[in-house]
């Protein structure tokens, strides 16, 4: 029996978190929906949820705030970022808090639907025996004690799989299929269709948090100064 994958939404916005859940239950998913930040807290205080939903506009405590307290205390339930405001600096901060995804209001039902089920396909853990067995016929590349899959965009550490958003996973992606070479911001961004060097910066930060023992003093994923970045192994 295939698993009903579960969604916590979180708006303050009674209208929109009701038609939101709605559309999400039409499509196969059991959701909760919370008011606040105070209600989500109950609700994942009795439920492991696979994706939750956060718009930024919060009463008491605001969706980015949550998001990264929700991170430090080691949760990496993949989240989505939902805000009115689509300036590029939200866009960084909810990026840096720990979220997987971010969509300015208004958005298009099916572009969310579209985002939520590639992030779920990456990040689920209960992939099917199949598709594991699978791994050892596919492209890793390795760094220290770390492996990287191309085809499935997954990082690992011995057993152990390590949580990476999708922005972090194409760009690890790219270095890892260019190891030992340095390649340059600009051409980085060119790569992954136009992304700003601020969030390429951005993820590069939150990688090293996740590979490095020393992030400020890295190893694996350095930087060439005033030219970009290289994957060493």
């Amino acid at each position: 029996m295939k698993k009903i994958l579960k969604i916590l939404v979180i708006d303050d916005d009674t209208r929109l978190r009701n038609l939101l859940g709605k559309f999400l239950e039409e499509n196969g998913f059991e959701t909760s929906l919370a008011k606040d930040t105070d209600e989500a807290k109950l609700f994942l205080n009795n439920q492991k949820y696979d994706l939750l939903i956060v718009d930024v506009m919060l009463p008491n405590q605001n969706g980015i705030e949550f998001t990264n307290n929700f991170r430090l205390s080691l949760d990496n339930t993949p989240i989505i970022i939902l805000t009115a405001r689509g300036e590029q600096d939200d866009r960084i901060k909810g990026l840096e808090a720990g979220a997987d995804d971010y969509m300015p209001k208004p958005f298009e039902p099916k572009e969310l639907l579209l985002r939520i089920n590639n992030i779920l396909k990456r990040t689920q853990n209960n992939i099917s025996q199949n598709h594991e067995q699978k791994i050892a016929n596919e492209e890793i590349i390795s760094f220290g004690d770390f492996n990287f899959n191309l085809n499935q965009l997954r990082l690992k550490k011995a057993e152990d799989f390590i949580h990476i958003t999708e922005s972090e996973a194409k760009i690890l992606k790219i270095l890892a299929e260019n190891q030992g070479v340095a390649i340059a911001r600009n051409k980085l961004s060119e790569m992954l269709g136009g992304i700003d060097e601020r969030s390429i910066d951005v993820s590069i930060t939150r990688l090293r948090r996740k590979i490095e023992t020393n992030p400020k003093q890295p190893h694996y994923l350095q930087t060439i100064r005033n030219f970009g970045y290289i994957l060493h192994d």
